[in-house]
């Protein structure tokens, strides 16, 4: 992170990495496939223990139950508070981070729809409440980044109002669904 904060992340290579780690390359090879990974480390573990929070959100429905999940699992996230501004920065600096970036937030929202499915959520309703439960979870996410003393859970159950005014808006207005 020092490395990309000081010279950004398409002028670092993983030799540098490397040497400013104190391993050698074929050891960052052993923990990283490529440099890209450096920023998203721990992402498998994440999804496992958001399924795992999923599978204990007892009695809610399903947008509910994932937001709670995401919840709780990003308030795991606090010890890497100190470079979450910066890895945010970082990503938005680089189309390949943002790519790798789709690719685990898709893989977050396949993960928690499949566990919804395996609670009896219907199919295209799991796969709606992931997808949006991953979206709230961004945004939640981009809030702590600002300020990562706020409480996670907190800021997702914001981001689920606002998805959830955002959603009743046209119906609250009067105004009727637009065909394609």
């Amino acid at each position: 992170m020092e490395l990309f904060r000081e010279r950004g992340y398409a002028d670092v290579t993983i030799a540098e990495i490397a040497v400013r780690a104190r391993l050698t390359k074929r050891t960052f090879f052993n923990h990283y496939a490529d440099k890209r990974e450096v920023l998203f480390a721990g992402a498998q573990a994440f999804e496992a223990s958001v399924v795992r929070y999923l599978t204990e959100a007892d009695d809610l429905d399903p947008i509910d139950a994932a937001v709670a999940a995401l919840g709780r699992g990003g308030r795991d996230l606090a010890h890497y508070g100190d470079s979450a501004h910066a890895r945010r920065e970082l990503i938005a600096s680089s189309p390949d981070l943002q790519e790798r970036e789709l690719i685990k937030m898709t893989s977050l929202a396949a993960a928690l729809a499949e566990a919804l499915r395996r609670r009896h959520v219907p199919s295209r309703i799991a796969t709606f409440a992931a997808q949006a439960a991953v979206a709230i979870f961004t945004a939640a996410y981009d809030d702590w980044a600002d300020d990562t003393t706020a409480d996670f859970s907190a800021l997702m159950q914001r981001s689920l109002s606002d998805l959830r005014q955002a959603i009743g808006c046209a119906q609250a207005n009067g105004n009727s669904p637009r065909p394609f």
